[in-house]
């Protein structure tokens, strides 16, 4: 992708009624290459890339490279006023209904039909955490239907790059293997980065995010 805006069919999703600014995703050059940049501002913001509810296979891997350029100190995902990340990457997937509880399935419903569109019923997300430590596994503090693996905490390591390849069948399962033995379709590949709760203001950068076989 060419320096400059996001192109599609990538797709900037905010929150409902505008209640945060848009969090800032541009792609600058890096070398003889181009990397993404995201930057917020007390914002929020989701680059979605939508896929046609594809199966996975058991060896499918994400793959991918990021760099924290300024982190989110306040940040803290145990709490609703704290969840907020300076970077992260998810996998949004169609979870039967049915593999739900029933207070969830009617929530999931709700949901769905005040917004009009087709929400993911499971969704696993990889971030850069502040304080809480590599390989942590939590819930989001909204949604029971989020989860969350922090891969790295801190700020000791700004500036420098680093390289991810995570087994995309091991981590949901490992998520939420109470409610599926296997992967359900897949919906989107979606980069985050808001700091709307705390009001704080972060930058990092991603790169190379590959999605096989």
């Amino acid at each position: 992708m060419a320096p400059g805006e996001v192109a599609p069919p990538w797709r900037v999703v905010g929150l409902p009624r505008n209640k945060a600014p848009l969090t800032r995703f541009e792609v600058v050059p890096l070398g003889n290459a181009t990397v993404l940049r995201a930057t917020t501002n007390a914002s929020y913001g989701a680059l979605t890339f939508d896929v046609p509810k594809v199966t996975l296979g058991p060896d499918s891997t994400l793959s991918w490279r990021w760099q924290l350029l300024r982190a989110l100190p306040q940040a803290d995902l145990r709490t609703k006023q704290g969840d907020d990340a300076p970077i992260k990457l998810c996998l949004l997937f169609d979870l039967p209904l049915e593999r739900l509880s029933w207070s969830d399935r009617t929530l999931m419903r709700l949901a769905r039909s005040a917004s009009g569109e087709a929400l993911p019923s499971a969704t696993l997300c990889y971030t850069w955490d502040h304080r809480l430590p590599a390989d942590t596994l939590l819930p989001n503090a909204y949604t029971n239907r989020v989860r969350t693996l922090v891969l790295q905490s801190g700020d000791g390591a700004l500036g420098q790059w680093f390289t991810h390849t995570r087994s995309i069948r091991q981590d949901f399962l490992r998520a939420f293997g109470a409610e599926a033995s296997e992967l359900p379709p897949l919906q989107a590949v979606v980069v985050g980065a808001d700091s709307d709760n705390t009001g704080g203001q972060s930058e990092a950068l991603l790169g190379d995010v590959t999605l096989q076989p």
